[in-house]
């Protein structure tokens, strides 16, 4: 294997496990490509909408492969393949779908970058991870992406492609360029254990995670997703990141291998969102809880938005026990599903299963995949004890960028380290109560605590920096920040604090939503910061439950 993947060496599977998910169909020599290829082809006719204000699309399923062929053709003649990186910062559109399949097409493995990430985080990531080919848009939103760009050269000097998408200057090679190749006759083999999806993934760590599936462990998360999806009803509406685990398995992924037509949406309004709902009958509101709630909470809801959503499936953040019961009320059949970016499918339903089940717990476990929860010491705890949530299964990433990273996560017996407290029941139902990683899911994306607390502690006058997660009626949970400044210094005002992480390239998302002054911080016996007591006063002065219901 060579290229920029050369060394990366996949986390050892206890022989007698994998020979249990090949006997069961989880594991199969198929590549990515080849899977998207074979379903593609299959879909040919199904819609490929993008549901846009600036750049909107109508094709179908059979054209994205046609184009998607050609740019692989192209990274092709460049001796782009196996063990090379391709990677994208996209919104949802058209574009980020030919980049993704053309990269797994050449046997490449694909870096999707969420398209609100800044230069800090992109920057990391391409050292990393170094590509053989970049691609990105021009602008969007309020975002120059071209300004970016500029920042990156020194991480895509060695790269064979830069391409923007709408680059009015014409600096950069225009994505029709790349477009522009001899088509590849069939998807390029490749080593199925080899890496085929690097995601990177805020967590506990300043910077992000290079989360590496192979096209075995990828290959078993859709084929899970597909089997717990219902066969019938509507298309779904898709607005999370293509860019994000989330948006790029629910809409690059699972509809093309169920052979379901794509609608995505490049800006979340629940206004435009329930319109598109009517207008082209899809469904939407699934993923983190943030989408459904909006929809729920809008004046423009009607009996026909809500039987268009009868079918939801909830996960990526918290859900609270009062949503679900809100959406049962509505006749709308919630499913809850537990799962990382290392380990996607961990736990989830059918709406086939029992209700109280399905409204009160977090699922049961995929197909082949087990959990143990443990104490302190290791030690398995009995059903009806929180324990911390360790997994294993066929879709279970193959490790980190980092090997640190994947020998701190991961036993030699292969069991993920979630760092999320669990209960199970006596059937095996997994409910959620606390987490251990330093973490704040916002609208099902996750924020490091670490990565904003480095920043802040460089701001003047700022000695101690302290983020946890406060509650947010809409996203679930916000970013709230805790500062202690020298003698004499005032803590900053809000927006002293946002423009400060915007000079330091942070995206916007992770910014805190409140400062608080951090004179009297909590702490444990040896100085350490009680987080779950500031986390715990947030919610009482919010008026809110604990992490879940």
């Amino acid at each position: 294997m060579t290229g920029s993947l050369g060394d990366f060496r996949p986390r050892p599977v206890p022989a007698e496990v994998e020979q249990r998910w090949r006997a069961s169909g989880l594991w199969v020599d198929e590549t990515l490509g080849a899977l998207l290829d074979r379903g593609l082809a299959a879909g040919a006719a199904q819609p490929f909408v993008v549901h846009s204000a600036t750049r909107p699309a109508a094709t179908t399923l059979g054209e994205v492969r046609d184009r998607a062929r050609r740019m692989a053709g192209h990274l092709r003649a460049l001796g782009i393949g196996p063990g090379d990186a391709v990677a994208f910062q996209l919104p949802n559109c058209v574009e980020a779908a030919v980049t993704f399949y053309a990269a797994a097409f050449a046997g490449a493995a694909v870096v999707p970058i969420v398209h609100f990430y800044g230069t800090k985080e992109v920057s990391y990531i391409l050292r990393r991870t170094p590509v053989r080919a970049f691609v990105t848009i021009g602008s969007f939103g309020r975002t120059d992406f071209l300004a970016g760009l500029d920042t990156l050269a020194a991480e895509l000097a060695d790269a064979d492609v830069a391409a923007v998408v709408d680059d009015p200057g014409g600096r950069w090679t225009p994505f029709a360029d790349v477009e522009a190749g001899d088509p590849i006759h069939a998807p390029v083999s490749a080593d199925p254990g080899w890496p085929a999806l690097v995601a990177y993934t805020s967590g506990t760590t300043a910077d992000p995670k290079g989360v590496v599936h192979s096209h075995r462990t990828i290959g078993a998360e859709v084929r899970q997703m597909v089997a717990e999806s219902p066969a019938d009803g509507p298309p779904h509406l898709i607005g999370a990141p293509v860019g994000h685990a989330i948006g790029m398995l629910g809409a690059l992924l699972a509809p093309v291998v169920m052979g379901r037509p794509i609608h995505l949406i490049d800006v979340w309004d629940p206004a435009r969102v329930l319109q598109v709902m009517a207008s082209h009958g899809v469904a939407a509101g699934s993923g983190a809880t943030y989408f459904l709630q909006s929809l729920l909470d809008h004046p423009d809801l009607t009996p026909e938005h809500l039987a268009l959503m009868r079918y939801t499936g909830l996960g990526g953040a918290a859900v609270p026990a009062a949503v679900a019961e809100r959406a049962r009320g509505l006749g709308i059949s919630i499913v809850r599903k537990y799962g990382s970016t290392e380990h996607p499918s961990i736990t989830g339903a059918t709406h086939d299963d029992p209700e109280d089940k399905r409204l009160h717990s977090d699922g049961h476990a995929a197909a082949g995949v087990e959990m143990r929860l443990v104490d302190e010491d290791g030690t398995d705890v009995p059903a009806g004890v929180p324990g911390e949530i360790l997994s294993r299964g066929p879709d279970c990433c193959v490790g980190y960028t980092d090997p640190d990273l994947t020998a701190a996560a991961f036993d030699d017996d292969g069991w993920y380290r979630t760092e999320d407290v669990g209960v199970l029941d006596e059937d095996g139902w997994l409910r959620i109560t606390d987490r251990k990683k330093d973490v704040i899911i916002r609208g099902g994306e996750n924020v490091s605590a670490a990565e904003v607390e480095e920043l802040l502690v460089r701001m003047p006058g700022v000695v101690e920096a302290v983020v946890v997660a406060g509650p947010d009626r809409r996203l679930g949970e916000r970013v709230c920040a805790f500062l202690r400044t020298d003698a004499g210094a005032g803590v900053p005002a809000l927006a002293v604090v946002r423009d400060a992480l915007a000079a330091a390239g942070l995206a916007r998302q992770k910014w805190p939503e409140e400062v608080h002054p951090g004179d009297d911080l909590p702490r444990t016996p040896s100085g350490k910061v009680q987080k779950a007591v500031l986390r715990e006063r947030l919610r009482q002065a919010a008026g809110t439950d604990p992490v879940r219901g």
